[in-house]
Parts: structure tokens; C-alpha cells; sequence
């Protein structure tokens, strides 16, 4: 089995050493069981994120780094890592560690025993939780999970981390349109309408260490009330063309 974690990262150079070090020992750990890869994509950053991540890594053979040439957005990072991956397994996760890059392990695990198709990091979940993280930041993450769970599937919890595994067919069976921080919930959705199974894993979601997030509250609200709106047209057109079939047979 061979395992694929892809790493988006955009102007992430005061992280880059603190990143590998905690990284190091769980690439160690998964060896132990794995073929493990690694693909950093380096999003058009402005800084020395790439340059950086070379130095690191030049000697990996694990490791891959795919430079984009601009700024194209979170959701075509991970499209640009899922295209250029060879896993079984893929997991995604933020640059910075905002969830444990540690808990790796046991995301994997979890997608073996739960024998599921995706499993995701989930902070709102009862047994999950909450370090550090300003509250805006909170109202919006925790809102529009709750309008996911109203609109899709009640019992998860959490819709908007980046931090999940999926086994191999989700990726290549399911599609998303957003290259921006929207992605990673438009795929959950579309795998979950799909048919494809998906679990929780509690744990902590903490705030960044190191530099400054990249995320627009403003720009990604609006994105996501846009797939909501069309969630719900969705939903709305379906029970309307199920009651006028079966108005027609009565």
C-alpha cells in the first residue's frame, strides 16, 4: 500500500524548517508500513517557500515539489497534487500544522478500520476541539459546517478542513470546480452525493504558529453561500420532479 500526502503551501518560508521537522519522524513512522510520497505545491508563492522546501528535501526521494507559476488558489494546489499522485491512500494537509501533522497515522488508520472511502478531521465533533483560533474565524467555520449539516448529512460535524484521507477511487470518481479554499467542502459534498463513505476523526484544530493565513473570510463566505444556494436549488428541483412524477402515475 503506498500513501500520498499532499501539502499545499503559498508564502510559507518562515514555516518551512518547523514544517519539516515535525513531518520528519511521521514519514519515519508511516515508512515503517507504507511506500510513502509527499508532493508539496508550492503555489506561486512571493517569498523563498520553494527555494526553501528544495534544501530540505533535495536529497528525498519521497518528497516532490510542484512549483505553480502564479497564485491559483487552494483548490488548484490540491487538483495539482491529486493529479500527481500514485497512492492508494491520499491524505491532505494544511502547510502549517494546524492539525498534528502527527495524527497522520491514525487518520490512516481509521480509513483502514472504519473501512470507509474518506475520513476527515472534524474539531466540531463532540470529542473534538478548539485551541487558539480567533473567533471570526470560529463564527465562520463552525456556521457554514452547521448549514452543511442541515443541507447534506446531519451527522458530521465538520465540513471545511483540509485535513482528510480518501482512498484512491473518491479522487478519481469524484470532481470539484472551486480552486479556492472552497474545494476541500465541494469535494466532501460531491463524494458524499455520490454514495461514497466518509467517518469523522475528533481532534484539536489549532491556530498557526508561524506567519499569516491566506484566507478571505469575505470572499470565502460568498463562495459558500453560492454552493449552498445551489445545494438547496438542488434539493428543491428534486422534490419538485419527484412530486410531478408522481402526481402523473396517481
Amino acid at each position: 500500500m503506498k500513501i500520498s500526502i499532499i501539502i499545499p503551501a503559498y508564502n510559507e518560508a518562515e514555516g518551512v524548517t518547523q514544517t519539516a521537522s515535525q513531518l520528519a519522524p511521521v514519514l519515519e513512522e508511516l515508512s515503517q508500513d507504507y511506500t510513502v510520497e509527499v508532493i508539496f505545491v508550492d503555489d506561486g508563492s512571493k517569498d523563498d517557500t520553494q527555494r526553501l522546501l528544495r534544501e530540505h528535501y533535495g536529497n528525498d526521494a519521497r518528497v516532490n515539489i510542484i512549483p505553480h507559476d502564479v497564485n491559483r488558489g487552494l483548490g488548484a494546489a490540491i487538483r495539482t497534487g491529486f493529479q500527481n499522485t500514485t497512492g492508494d491512500m491520499l491524505v491532505t494537509t494544511d502547510f502549517d500544522g494546524t492539525y498534528a501533522f502527527s495524527n497522520i497515522p491514525l487518520l490512516v488508520k481509521q480509513l483502514m478500520a472504519d473501512e470507509v472511502d474518506i475520513v476527515t478531521a472534524s474539531p466540531y465533533h463532540p470529542d473534538g476541539g478548539v485551541e487558539g483560533v480567533p473567533r471570526y474565524r470560529l463564527l465562520f467555520s463552525f456556521g457554514a459546517s452547521l448549514l452543511y449539516r442541515l443541507l447534506v448529512k446531519w451527522r458530521i460535524y465538520t465540513w471545511t478542513a483540509l485535513f482528510r484521507a480518501y482512498r484512491r477511487r473518491v479522487i478519481e470518481g469524484v470532481s470539484f470546480e472551486s480552486d479556492d479554499f472552497l474545494a476541500g467542502t465541494e469535494l466532501l459534498v460531491n463524494a458524499i452525493r455520490s454514495g461514497y463513505s466518509v467517518s469523522e476523526f475528533p481532534t484539536v484544530l489549532r491556530t498557526r504558529s508561524f506567519g499569516q493565513s491566506s484566507i478571505k473570510i469575505a470572499r470565502v463566505t460568498k463562495a459558500h453561500l453560492q454552493f449552498q444556494f445551489r445545494l438547496i436549488w438542488l434539493k428543491l428541483t428534486r422534490r419538485f420532479s419527484l412530486a410531478n412524477s408522481s402526481s402523473k402515475h396517481s
